[in-house]
């Protein structure tokens, strides 16, 4: 008798964030370590079966996979009341069935393009421990927040006092994000690294 392995069902649940655009499907699933951001159609097609998927429904606009949630984006001139539900069922049938989420090698591919982009910017002595310290603070005190909310923050450069992140997931184009970055974010930089004086950010 062949042994069947019996799979804890796929659980699902929405959770608000505070871009009224977007919304976070929670799962009890691991489907990403890591963080995998669509903005654009093609590179879903290109390296995420799942946002792919997504993508071909009309009012998918961004798809953002990360740990154990997808953050969707909506179209503007959809209502989630008539969408939430299709997009949940299928994201769980779609993890239920053992669909492949993000491919191999999407993240080595995203950073080699960030390389080219100009994010590794060289460093003088005194930078580097003062971007250390900032990229320790983003992630240890900003990051989880954010990932709360559905979005992330990435660290990109530091010159001349300014901060530059990306903002992705729910975080992209939420009207209150730039409230969060400057309020919360820019105030706790400053205080605990002297050498900051503003924080930029682009979405990603």
């Amino acid at each position: 008798m062949e042994n069947t392995v019996v799979k804890s069902p796929v659980m699902l649940y929405t959770e608000q964030t505070p871009n009224p655009e977007s919304l976070k499907f929670v799962t009890n699933r691991m489907l990403f370590k890591g963080t995998a951001d669509y903005r654009e159609e093609n590179l879903a097609r290109e390296w995420s079966p799942l946002a792919s998927a997504l993508f071909d429904f009309p009012y998918v606009k961004g798809v953002y996979i990360c740990n154990n949630f997808v953050t969707v984006t909506k179209e503007f001139n959809y209502g989630w009341d008539d969408i939430k539900l299709k997009i949940k069922d299928f994201i769980k049938n779609y993890i239920e069935e053992g669909g492949e989420i993000v491919k191999e090698g999407f993240e080595e591919a995203m950073k080699q393009l960030e390389e080219s982009r100009g994010a590794s910017y060289q460093y003088s002595e005194d930078e580097v421990e003062t971007v250390k310290k900032i990229k320790d603070l983003i992630d240890t005190y900003v990051k989880p927040a954010v990932e709360m909310d559905g979005g992330n923050i990435e660290f990109k450069s530091f010159k001349e006092g300014i901060v530059n992140v990306i903002l992705q997931g729910s975080c992209s184009g939420c009207p209150s994000s730039t409230v969060t970055l400057k309020a919360g974010i820019e105030g706790m930089l400053k205080r605990m690294v002297p050498e900051v004086k503003e924080v930029v950010s682009e979405m990603g």
